[in-house]
């Protein structure tokens, strides 16, 4: 580009126009424009290209952001529920040891104050260390029934 100017110039100093030379010079130029806008629009589509999988990309970060926020939300949901559960299972388990000593104490005062027909056949409600209950009272229950429940120590 910078011959065109010098070759401008230097004809305009000399006075004299070739309107070939100045036909071959524009024509020169007007194709020097079209190769640089030829860069500028590949450049260009490059550029874009390279937005549309940005895009795409970023869509797709987008919707894995969103099921783990998601998730996130259901589990923290879940585990919301869980110290409720606890509570409520350290409660059952309170009144079961309630029931259990209730019983016991039954079974004793019956074993000892009760009707000589009962006395016979009751036995102590006993849980174990394990939470497994060793021998229930019943009068229907014969001894060794009650000795096959209960583990050898």
């Amino acid at each position: 580009m910078e011959l065109i100017f010098a070759i401008l110039y230097s004809m305009v100093n000399e006075g004299t126009v070739n309107p070939k030379v100045l036909l071959e010079l524009f024509s020169m130029y007007r194709d020097w424009q079209e190769e640089k806008a030829q860069q500028i629009s590949k450049r260009q589509e490059e550029v874009e290209n390279k937005i549309e999988v940005a895009d795409a990309l970023t869509i797709k970060l987008l919707q894995r952001f969103s099921h783990s926020v998601s998730a996130m939300k259901t589990t923290s949901q879940h585990l919301s529920g869980v110290h409720s559960l606890q509570v409520e299972l350290g409660e059952l388990k309170g009144r079961l040891t309630e029931v259990s000593s209730n019983c016991d104490a039954l079974c004793k005062r019956i074993a000892a104050e009760g009707p000589d027909s009962l006395q016979a056949s009751i036995k102590p409600f006993v849980i174990s260390s394990e939470s497994e209950v060793s021998c229930t009272s019943s009068s229907l229950q014969k001894d060794s029934e009650c000795n096959s429940l209960q583990k050898p120590s």
